[in-house]
């Protein structure tokens, strides 16, 4: 039997998925290059049926922000290994159509390129497309990143290039600074080293959002597998690689992160910083050194590597990313351990509480400290009037803690909350861009470079005829100082907290204390999450089923505890707090009539369900708020444990 005709057999058998078997014998006979062909060749003859299913039985998604997968297979043949390079680089990555490859890059490529392109002729615009790509380290990041260029000029673009890794915040900056139409950065974040993404930015330097997002979708899902192979080899001669200025620039706007320089002159301390084998350290220890924060790194982590060698998951969010980085703290006496993840955008930390030890703390209490210290800082600057303004916006996703809520609404300042992912708070950003622009023009005949703006100028222009953005932070360790890039920025955050720590240390206060007395202010604001991890094709059906029956029969009670509201996002007109709707999703927030509340969704970049659980009470004084803590997280506990145990009844069928 030929290749084609075991899978057929397989198909027939029930052992392959009907999409799988159109879309392997679609491959098969696309002319794909030998090395893929053979792939396909040697998973059929180990009879790797699951392994097929889950490379082919559907195209990846390419979602609202870009798209992301393995690289790597789960079962790797020959043809595909090949060999390997010094950092465990496979030859070629992994053959499918459900998989980051060539194939799926260049796809990805043209639709962006037809739906800009297009884009621009609508607007009258004729010159040619401008491209700006970065990259992060992973498995062929580099790779990926010269065959999009490479794709882009062929289509008759302008494609600009870094000349090595570079984080997700220089890519956003950047956009704007060449005024760029689009941008693209190669990166899977935090996942395991066998994955790598594609992220799609517009000309705002946000990932995409309505209208362009459902405009490239269409055009990507257009593009025609027999295409592609007129774009697999490489041609780099019209790509423009980006020099020190684009450097340079970036690094001077991510510099004005720190709101009181003059602090880390006043005050001195220690601090350890790693860039998990990432690209953060390009930026992140020239701003520290450069501000005057002594500054360690942990020299096994330094360099770049796909393999992320020295930990389970280069992801800040996890306690064992840090330990090395807090083994260090230990021995040469820092205070505080910062960590980026691969492409720069997520920053966690530890600090040393009052009893000398190191503490880890959550992406919800790094954005709640810094929240409270930046609006409080922009008061004493005048930049926001002490008593607050109706022009001045923390801006936060719903799942994230509503502790940054109250420290708003105690400070006098709007909370606007968006959907999770920071493209909401970037779109945000635009739209106060634009209602600024649109006054000045209408009330004072003003036509704003936008991009000229310092932005001290920036608060006093929003603080008359607009919303300054004074902070944005998402519960996943993601953090953004001001509206110069519009993406989260892990290099800028890393400055953030470092002036933060400074300022606890000259009040005599440790962070952790300082946390405490938001807490003991605003309420005991403890959170918890969930997440349910389910792979490939059936894995997909289950998150399904989890979000489906979530909105076909609403939970009514968890234990004892009824469930006092529930809004599905997805069906329900919801609007923030500027008035404006929010977009439909599948997202569902549920209220405990114990005062308690969760927010549930499906990960846009990961196969999993994620749970996300806010749990408060009232605090009379501080002597009181330990045993607050503890009854707190023994409900949350209690709590955390019935929501999982009813999302997977859901996801079997229960």
């Amino acid at each position: 039997m030929t290749v084609l005709e075991k899978i057929r057999a397989a198909g027939q058998s029930g052992r392959l998925l009907p999409g799988s078997v159109e879309n392997l014998s679609a491959w098969l006979g696309a002319s794909l290059p030998a090395w893929a062909g053979a792939g396909i060749g040697e998973l059929v003859a180990q009879e790797a049926w699951g392994e097929l299913n889950d490379r082919f039985y559907r195209y990846l998604e390419f979602g609202t922000g870009g798209m992301r997968g393995r690289t790597i297979g789960v079962v790797s043949v020959p043809a595909e290994t090949g060999r390997l390079s010094p950092l465990g680089t496979p030859e070629h990555p992994a053959v499918g159509s459900n998989m980051l490859n060539d194939f799926t890059v260049v796809r990805a490529t043209i639709g962006l390129y037809r739906y800009v392109h297009r884009y621009l002729e609508q607007a009258g615009r004729y010159d040619a497309p401008k491209l700006v790509i970065a990259h992060d380290v992973r498995h062929f990041s580099r790779h990926f990143c010269e065959l999009a260029a490479s794709t882009w000029s062929r289509l008759g673009g302008v494609a600009f290039i870094f000349d090595s890794p570079r984080s997700t915040p220089q890519l956003s900056f950047t956009v704007r600074w060449l005024k760029a139409h689009c941008g693209i950065v190669i990166t899977a974040s935090h996942n395991p080293p066998h994955d790598n993404g594609f992220k799609a930015y517009f000309e705002d330097g946000a990932q995409v959002v309505a209208p362009h997002d459902q405009g490239i979708i269409a055009e990507v899902n257009a593009v025609p597998l027999t295409e592609l192979g007129a774009f697999l080899a490489l041609d780099l001669a019209r790509a423009i690689t980006l020099g020190r200025p684009a450097d340079d620039a970036y690094l001077a706007v991510a510099a004005q992160a720190a709101l009181d320089p003059a602090l880390f002159k006043r005050v001195k301390f220690k601090v350890v910083y790693t860039n998990l084998h990432g690209t953060g350290g390009i930026a992140t220890v020239p701003l520290l050194a450069h501000a005057g924060v002594s500054v360690t790194e942990v020299h096994e982590q330094v360099a770049f590597d796909p393999r992320f060698p020295t930990v389970k998951s280069p992801n800040p969010e996890n306690a064992e990313a840090l330990s090395r980085g807090i083994a260090l703290a230990e021995k040469n006496g820092a205070e505080v351990v910062m960590a980026t993840d691969p492409d720069g955008d997520r920053m966690g930390c530890a600090v040393r509480n009052r009893a000398g030890r190191m503490e880890l703390l959550t992406g919800n209490q790094i954005g709640a400290l810094l929240a409270d210290y930046r609006i409080t800082k922009c008061k004493e600057i005048g930049w926001i009037p002490p008593d607050g303004s109706a022009h001045a916006a923390l801006i936060k996703t719903f799942v994230t803690t509503p502790l940054q809520d109250a420290i708003g609404r105690g400070h006098g300042v709007k909370v606007i909350n968006t959907l999770t992912g920071f493209k909401w708070i970037a779109a945000k950003l635009h739209g106060y861009e634009r209602q600024l622009k649109g006054a000045l023009l209408a009330q004072e005949g003003i036509a704003l470079d936008y991009d000229e703006l310092p932005l001290a100028a920036r608060a006093r222009l929003h603080g008359r005829l607009g919303t300054f953005y004074v902070f944005g932070t998402e519960e996943s360790y993601g953090y953004l100082p001001n509206d110069f890039v519009r993406d989260k920025d892990g290099n800028a955050a890393c400055l953030m907290f470092a002036e933060l720590c400074a300022w606890v240390k000259s009040r005599g206060l440790t962070v952790p204390e300082y946390l405490d007395e938001l807490y003991v202010k605003h309420g005991y604001f403890l959170e918890g999450v969930i997440n349910i991890y389910y792979e490939g094709a059936t894995g997909a059906a289950k998150i399904r089923r989890i979000l489906d029956t979530y909105r076909a029969r609403p939970p009514a009670a968890f234990g004892d505890v009824r469930v006092a509201k529930f809004e599905d996002f997805g069906r329900q007109t919801i609007r923030d707090a500027d008035g404006e709707e929010i977009p439909k999703q599948d997202l569902y927030f549920v209220t405990l009539a114990n005062g308690y509340s969760f927010a549930g969704r499906g990960s846009g970049t990961e196969p999993k369900m994620k749970f996300y659980i806010f749990a408060q009470a009232k605090v009379a004084g501080a002597a009181e708020l330990p045993a607050v803590k503890l009854q707190v997280k023994a409900e949350l506990d209690r709590l955390k444990a019935l929501i999982e145990a009813d999302a997977k009844s859901r996801a079997e069928g229960h």
